[in-house]
């Protein structure tokens, strides 16, 4: 079998091409494709300390040291004490952080519409939609 037959080959490959086009689209906004995750999950529910942004994004708490140091060095994010547990880290998008959370997710979105074009409209919507099933277990409508 072809190598340009085999899935790992072609997801990792895909991946690695959205990678670079959503790096080039962000590139204006400062940030990469892991901070504006932090500042979405930030953005959906608030308050959250580093330890449950890093559990809803699957990272490691030294990498989510990282990931907000350098947003809250860019004025995006803020962070303050819990007052019900001064061991926890709340942090809060600024009105910066919501500004560019806004912009960067335009540009985001256009990226991967642009990516899945050549597929088609609707082929590209069900390659999304498989894909969740695989990674999220989620089928249309089980939300």
């Amino acid at each position: 079998m072809p190598l340009e037959a085999r899935l790992g080959y072609l997801l990792k490959h895909a991946q690695q091409r959205l990678t670079r086009a959503s790096a080039e689209a962000l590139a204006p906004f400062g940030v990469d494709g892991h901070e504006l995750a932090v500042l979405a999950v930030l953005a959906a529910e608030y308050p959250l300390s580093q330890v449950e942004v890093a559990g809803r994004l699957g990272v490691d708490r030294t990498t989510m040291v990282a990931l907000v140091d350098g947003l809250e060095d860019h004025g995006l994010v803020e962070r303050r004490r819990s007052p019900q547990d001064r061991r926890k880290n709340i942090v809060e998008l600024t009105a910066a952080g919501h500004d560019c959370l806004r912009q960067a997710e335009l540009a985001r979105r256009e990226t991967e519409r642009r990516f899945l074009a050549p597929l088609g409209e609707e082929a590209g919507a069900a390659l999304v939609r498989a894909l969740r099933v695989l990674v999220v277990g989620v089928r249309e409508g089980e939300e």
